[in-house]
């Protein structure tokens, strides 16, 4: 009898054991999951502050301990997920120009005329919201000075931003893509003057200037 009550509690010393490795195993699978979730969302977190900065004080006006903090992360965080601030800046810059839908974004409408997406973009509150803005006048003068994974991140994603305005002339493709080319290097160009210069009076009249001519160029 007394043997019989020893192994029966042998057996539920083993059950338990047994039981309680199955469950720290399954939490730590859920523990694992959690990470790298939370991994995936710092990432995002990132890549999201990092866009909005850059574009505000530019490539060089940003460094790494301020992408970090604004995001809430350690510093030192920042390079389990990039290799380099450079490797940051051009995958943003891809990202940012390479998204789809952004006639839709600038202007609200899902299919805007030429005329719409005109005058948004050389609207007051583009003009002012450089942060969530178009990164090509926010940081078209900086490119420049990157290196090739930058610039060419750049190029691909103006090279994307005319084909999508030229959709929107009418002509020829030849002539289209001539306008749409044009068409862009002058809001853009439009944009950054009425950005730089300090006479409010004079930011305005660039822009109605430049939205009258180019709304009608069509």
């Amino acid at each position: 009898m007394l043997d019989h009550l020893h192994d029966d509690r042998h057996v539920y010393i083993f059950m338990t054991i047994i039981m309680y490795s199955v469950k720290r195993i399954q939490e730590g699978g859920a523990s694992v999951r959690v990470t790298r979730e939370q991994a995936a969302a710092h990432r995002e977190k990132i890549l999201d502050v990092a866009g909005t900065l850059f574009r505000e004080r530019g490539f060089e006006g940003v460094g790494v301990a301020d992408i970090m903090k604004q995001a809430g992360l350690t510093h030192g965080g920042f390079y389990g997920h990039f290799g380099s601030k450079e490797d940051l800046a051009a995958e943003i810059t891809a990202r940012v120009l390479g998204r789809e839908g952004w006639l839709e974004r600038l202007t609200g409408t899902p299919n805007p005329t030429f005329t719409e997406v005109v005058r948004k973009y050389l609207s007051p509150r583009h003009r002012e919201d450089a942060g969530h803005g178009c990164l090509l006048a926010a940081l078209g003068s900086d490119v420049v000075r990157q290196p090739r994974s930058v610039r060419r991140a750049f190029t691909d994603g103006l090279r994307l931003r005319i084909k999508v305005l030229q959709a929107l002339l009418p002509g020829r493709a030849a002539t289209r893509r001539q306008n749409a080319l044009a068409t862009m290097a002058g809001l853009v160009g439009a944009l950054i003057l009425s950005r730089a210069v300090d006479d409010p009076k004079l930011s305005d009249e660039i822009l109605e200037a430049a939205t009258s001519t180019f709304a009608r160029s069509r």
